[in-house]
């Protein structure tokens, strides 16, 4: 029995016990209890409070300090790496999980409140400095030393005036970053060839836009071992970092050098897929034979050369950050580490929003000393489903430049290009961390968008990102949908009466999006039949299923939330019964059946599948000579293998794929789509923020369509933007 009040008092009427917890009368590990209970902290940080209370003497450790160790655990389930504790007292309203039940919310909120207001941000220092579990890092510069001697399981660190407060494993974390990158942001030698190089990468096309951002960031990442190319959706990061690549081994191979060894990754299967397509095409389209060039850029080179090892050094080949490193089965551990670093010269990682700070640090430390770090990804996405937004720290200054005299002239000396005035570095850069002007003259923002198809769409997004309803409101926003009807698309779900909505548009939309795949499974037994003698029935059935998962990336439904009628579950359950109804697939409970869509939720090595990989389960032929006579289910799960050939994997091998006619925004990351359609959830949500919105937006390349049951909910979340404490610039 907890020595707390049962949750169970707070469904009862007004009672004197509920009087004394809406006062704040009780001491706060019971309200804690009580938070636990309403789900606004986790069982887990209740543990973690109790157990500092247990571990140190009473005086150490105070209502403040208490309140400070549930906090700071809770924040890391909201990927958060601290706990800013001026902000915790400025705005409340952030902390903590929501709380569905009314009256539980508004009593945690009070009692919340109350603790913050019993104690000024200077008093709560001075507790949480005299607390032998927290060791006091603030304004200490010699971070090695302090690394090496402190044990205690919390570290108070930043400023007096900005105080954070960590959990060590995560401060650890966020150090192994930093010193990873300041170690690789001393400025590199670069050859004189570089120009002449940079020319034949990019041909001899006069520029049309200026400055070219591509080549920029080219030039840039070639003299620093950390680098970062940003931008949107259509603005080359893909063919800029192949460039790059091609770049940095032409200056290795003019100068007589091996090839560098090079690793390309991504943090999902999926994205690791979806990388491995446009490398390889961008990899083709280079054109780098060396017969081919004029005598001069020849001679740029040794003359024992091979015509083809410029090109064929370039990899196309990428893998899963987790593989890459190794990862060891049960564990946290990787085989990559600092005493066995990673065999590679240049590690370049695809979707570096997605990447949380346990996994950077981890690549910190499997780097060798003398390795390249090249990020791409879209700063502007949503961050890392665990703690840390390590893209979006790093990246806080992308938009401004903020480049130094030293770093335009260089530019122009290596690429030709005129960095603006607007971009170049001024007073405020002087007053950015020093590691925050480093970074700056490392990384580049792609600003101009290549894609010609989805304009609007494109247009679209880039006003929620930039939070347009602030100026324009929900009319803004409407305005989009009247102008490009061909892109964008807009769907209510109005109330018929209470708790009562009228799904008939949105259940044509699921028809209209999943049919066209639906139907395409009827050709099967035809396909096999009709398959031509010179085409084996493997042949035959390989090319149909790849022709079926391009049917099946048309249309995606994308949720925020997974519970609820309006989450992931629920929708996916509705959506079975919607398509078993019309015949569109199998009826009944059973779990496996043709048709059925399945994601990846965890990487299985043995059969080489990654977290995100999406798979198609079909039911293979009775004459099939694996299945005929021998009890075996004729169903197989097929999943491209990305080598532009199919995987087959029996479903009682799968142990964590789950249905994905609807998947979450944080999932598709990775992916993409001709069309998305994402729905929002009838309550107001801490998860619905502009950057899950730019992130569904910008899983379409041709149309998207916006659910929305509330409207005040689709404001909320268009106002709303992520923000999550961290220290990693500061």
């Amino acid at each position: 029995m907890s020595d707390g009040i049962m949750i169970q008092n707070l469904s009862q009427e007004p009672s004197q016990v509920l009087s004394q917890q809406l006062a704040g009368n009780l001491p706060l590990i019971q309200q804690l209890e009580i938070w636990q209970e309403a789900g606004a902290i986790r069982a887990l940080d209740l543990a973690f409070a109790r157990f500092i209370r247990q571990q140190v003497p009473e005086a150490d450790c105070p209502d403040a300090v208490l309140l400070a160790v549930a906090l700071v655990s809770e924040r890391t389930a909201h990927g958060h790496v601290c706990l800013d504790l001026l902000q915790a007292q400025q705005e409340p309203a952030g902390l903590l999980s929501p709380v569905s039940e009314e009256r539980l919310r508004e009593l945690v909120g009070r009692q919340l409140r109350s603790q913050l207001n019993a104690v000024s941000l200077t008093q709560w220092l001075e507790q949480l400095t005299a607390c032998s579990a927290i060791e006091d890092l603030r304004d200490q510069l010699d971070t090695d030393v302090v690394l090496a001697r402190g044990n205690q399981p919390l570290v108070l660190t930043g400023s007096t005036e900005r105080p954070l407060l960590y959990l060590r494993r995560y401060w650890q974390y966020e150090q192994e970053v930093r010193r990873g990158i300041e170690q690789r942001l001393v400025p590199l030698e670069v050859s004189d060839k570089i120009q002449p190089l940079m020319q034949i990468v990019f041909g001899p096309e006069p520029d049309q836009l200026v400055p070219n951002w591509q080549k920029v960031a080219c030039g840039l990442s070639a003299r620093s071992g950390f680098s970062i190319i940003t931008g949107g959706p259509g603005t080359g990061k893909t063919t800029t970092v192949v460039r790059l690549l091609a770049l940095l081994q032409g200056l290795e191979l003019a100068e007589g050098e091996p090839p560098l060894v090079i690793r390309l990754a991504a943090p999902t299967g999926k994205a690791a897929a979806r990388l491995n397509e446009s490398i390889a095409g961008s990899v083709q389209r280079l054109n780098l034979n060396l017969e081919a060039l004029s005598a001069d850029a020849r001679g740029l080179f040794p003359q024992d050369l091979p015509a083809d090892q410029w090109q064929a050094s370039i990899p196309t080949e990428v893998s899963t950050l987790h593989r890459l490193l190794g990862s060891q089965a049960n564990t946290r551990h990787f085989r990559h580490n600092r005493a066995n670093p990673l065999p590679a010269d240049i590690v370049v990682v695809d979707e570096a929003s997605m990447v949380d700070v346990e996994m950077m640090a981890r690549l910190m430390d499997a780097l060798r000393p003398g390795a390249r770090l090249i990020l791409l990804g879209d700063k502007d996405q949503l961050a890392s489903v665990e703690a840390g937004s390590v893209l979006g720290d790093l990246c806080q200054q992308a938009e401004a430049g903020h480049y130094s005299k030293k770093s335009c002239a260089y530019v122009a000396s290596s690429t030709g290009q005129l960095i603006g005035e607007e971009y170049q570095a001024t007073q405020e850069t002087l007053a950015l961390p020093k590691l925050a002007r480093m970074l700056s003259q490392a990384t580049t923002m792609l600003r101009h968008c290549y894609r010609s198809e989805g304009q609007g769409l494109l247009d679209f997004a880039a006003w929620v990102n930039q939070q347009g309803v602030l100026d324009f409101g929900l009319a803004g926003l409407q305005g989009y949908f009247r102008q490009f009807t061909d892109e964008l698309n807009a769907l209510e779900l109005p109330l018929i009466q209470e708790q009562h909505r009228d799904w008939s548009a949105f259940d044509q939309l699921i028809l209209t999006g999943y049919q066209p795949y639906l139907q395409k499974l009827n050709e099967l037994e035809r396909v096999l039949a009709d398959s031509e003698q010179s085409v084996s029935t493997e042949q035959a059935l390989e090319s149909w299923v790849l022709k079926l998962f391009e049917q099946h990336k048309k249309f995606q439904l994308l949720c925020a939330v997974r519970q609820g009628d309006f989450g992931v579950e629920g929708l996916n359950l509705r959506i079975r019964q919607l398509l078993a109804n019309r015949r569109l697939i199998d009826a009944g409970e059973q779990q496996w059946y043709s048709g059925r869509p399945v994601l990846v939720t965890q990487n299985d090595y043995s059969l080489k599948l990654m977290n995100g990989d999406i798979g198609i389960c079909l039911q293979l032929p009775q004459g099939n000579e694996e299945t005929a006579g021998s009890g075996i289910s004729p169903f197989r799960v097929a999943f491209p293998d990305g080598k532009g050939g199919i995987r087959w994997v029996l479903p009682s091998r799968l142990q964590g794929v789950e249905t994905v006619f609807a998947m979450t925004v944080h999932k598709s990351q990775g992916s993409e789509f001709e069309h998305t359609a994402l729905i929002l959830p009838d309550k107001v949500n801490a998860v619905l923020t502009k950057e899950l919105l730019y992130t569904g937006i910008t899983r379409s390349k041709k149309m998207f369509t916006l659910i929305t049951p509330e409207q005040k909910v689709l404001e909320m979340a268009l106002k709303q933007k992520i923000s999550r404490a961290s220290g990693l610039l500061s």
